[in-house]
């Protein structure tokens, strides 16, 4: 909806850059959406950089939150602006038999063109086109992947913590006489949890690893202690090519950085590579994991079962994203599913980007629910009458 907003706002002259509709975004984040006022004047902050602007945006802000015309009444003694709405449709020429009767004007108009963002939020990523990969990689910049704290070993000052904080009480002391009134406290403070993503680029994954690796930049290049891998035929780490905040130029990094885009996969071995030198030597240590995957594996389903089984020892949260699970009637009889679900923490949907927000979700989630993806696995299978 912000993005939408934007767009038609350069439709209109406006120069809008990314930042500025980041920042409306996290503005909404913040608002209530059915108060107009507060919309406006969010965006209106954020979006609006030159003064003369001020006239175009409350008229597309009225055609575009309201329906109607914009300042009709109150801007009398101004020249009108004629704005007209075109909503994208696949369908559509752009010229309808009504336009095309109508006589020509010389009046000034302003074409907004703007795409349904609900239909873009659950369309099925295997669908987008590159322009819809474009506005699908902003509105995954607005989400929000941090999960619940972790105690660190750094004490901070805290009014009913354990410890005794010497050197502050010490430092109180001096003002009393040497003396110590007041005594001071502290507690192990919180500490952000590591994200481990790890993303299926084999031929299978092909037509949603192109959406996932902007879901993957998105995340790495919005927070801190987030690393990411590819996994195909071997295991490739990629975190210091998405770290760019310019997508286009972290995504082709990323391209030169792994060789191995759509061909076979091995899950289990590039695990046990990723568990031998980063997991459990402490990157996957209390971190939470995620693994976008469809399942499919080439290797020995047995190693995949095992490493699976190392990861979620060492992990605090082990999530499998699969594209295909939105499936009607899907059941994980893939072998490498099969094996992985057993050690799954949540088994969720990744196919679109209604269903990255669930994922956000998921991992903002207060603790693990160890069992639930072999669970949820189990249901689907016996709903569809085959058990994997």
């Amino acid at each position: 909806m912000a993005v939408a907003f934007a767009r038609v706002l350069r439709g209109a002259g406006l120069r809008v850059p990314l930042g500025s509709v980041l920042t409306f975004v996290d503005a909404l984040g913040r608002l209530h959406l059915d108060e107009r006022s507060e919309v406006y004047w969010a965006g209106r902050a954020t979006l609006v950089r030159n003064p003369d602007d001020i006239v175009v945006y409350d008229r597309a802000f009225a055609v575009f939150w309201a329906a109607r015309s914009a300042l009709a009444a109150d801007e009398a003694e101004q020249e009108p602006l004629h704005i007209t709405l075109a909503i994208d449709d696949d369908s559509d020429d752009g010229n309808s038999d009504d336009q095309g009767d109508a006589p020509p004007s010389d009046e000034p108009t302003i074409t907004l063109r703007f795409s349904a963002m609900e239909v873009l939020r659950h369309k099925d990523f295997a669908q987008y086109d590159h322009d819809e990969l474009r506005l699908a990689q902003e509105l995954m910049a607005s989400l929000r992947f941090v999960g619940p704290p972790r105690r660190s070993f750094r004490y901070r000052r805290h009014r009913h913590g354990r410890r005794p904080d010497v050197q502050a009480t010490l430092r109180s002391a001096l003002r009393t006489g040497g003396e110590p009134i007041t005594r001071l406290w502290q507690e192990p403070g919180p500490r952000l949890r590591r994200l481990v993503l790890l993303l299926d680029i084999s031929g299978s994954m092909e037509p949603y690893a192109r959406a996932m690796l902007r879901f993957v930049h998105a995340a790495v290049s919005g927070r801190q202690r987030v690393e990411a891998f590819a996994i195909g035929t071997r295991l490739t780490r990629m975190t210091k090519e998405l770290h760019s905040r310019d997508p286009d130029k972290a995504l082709a990094e990323a391209g030169r950085r792994v060789h191995d885009w759509s061909g076979g996969t091995r899950i289990g071995e590039c695990l046990r590579t990723f568990n031998d030198q980063w997991g459990v030597r402490g990157m996957a240590r209390g971190a939470i994991v995620v693994v976008l995957s469809d399942g499919w594996d080439r290797g020995d389903p047995h190693v995949l079962a095992e490493q699976m089984k190392r990861l979620q020892r060492v992990s605090y949260h082990l999530v499998w994203v699969n594209p295909l699970k939105v499936t009607p009637g899907y059941a994980p009889l893939a072998r490498g599913m099969a094996a992985a679900l057993p050690y799954v923490d949540d088994f969720v949907e990744g196919h679109s980007l209604a269903a990255m927000h669930e994922l956000a979700a998921v991992i903002a989630a207060d603790a693990p629910r160890r069992g639930e993806g072999r669970h949820a696995a189990t249901r689907a299978a016996s709903r569809s009458g085959r058990v994997a």
